[in-house]
């Protein structure tokens, strides 16, 4: 029999996880101690190294619960159920990463859009870009600047590199 914060310690979690899990009716203890101590078995052990393995595939916890149970009456349930859940879950994965995909699009375009100089932020493309109301993120470039002597830049990366370069030729 495990206490609680060594069978946390074996499965190289914390004690606060296997009572959230009780809280979440996914794992209880076997028996508590004459002290009132939870106590886990080996059967224990294992279920939470299926909830473990489980949540690091990306499961929610409604979704560890059907599938521990499904797990508990393994002869009532197909194959093909399982794989469904799985299939499922595999499709809302791709879907994150393509959204994620299109959010580092869309920052990286933002970043693209301003060097990030010395200057004020009242012209900064990011802030434009992000106060828009257009739905898409489509920054402008930045406004033409003009140099401490008197140098008309395009935009404000050669503006950027220029003073960049200034500032390590005065060092």
């Amino acid at each position: 029999m495990y206490r609680i914060g060594e069978l946390a310690a074996q499965c190289d979690i914390k004690a606060d996880t296997l009572r959230f899990y009780e809280k979440h009716g996914l794992l209880a203890p076997s028996s508590r101690s004459d002290a009132g101590y939870r106590l886990y078995n080996d059967h224990d052990k294992a279920r939470l190294s299926f909830i473990i393995r489980a949540k690091a595939v990306g499961f929610t916890l409604n979704e560890i619960a059907e599938l521990l149970s499904i797990e508990l009456d393994k002869s009532n349930w197909a194959c093909a159920d399982v794989k469904g859940m799985v299939d499922s879950k595999l499709v809302q994965v791709q879907a994150k990463i393509q959204e994620l995909s299109h959010f580092a699009n869309s920052l990286q375009s933002l970043s693209n859009a301003c060097c990030g100089g010395p200057e004020s932020a009242e012209h900064c493309s990011i802030l434009e870009a992000l106060e828009s109301s257009s739905k898409e993120l489509e920054p402008k470039p930045e406004r033409k600047h003009q140099h401490q002597h008197g140098h008309r830049y395009e935009d404000e990366h050669q503006a950027c590199d220029q003073k960049n370069h200034s500032h390590q030729q005065e060092r």
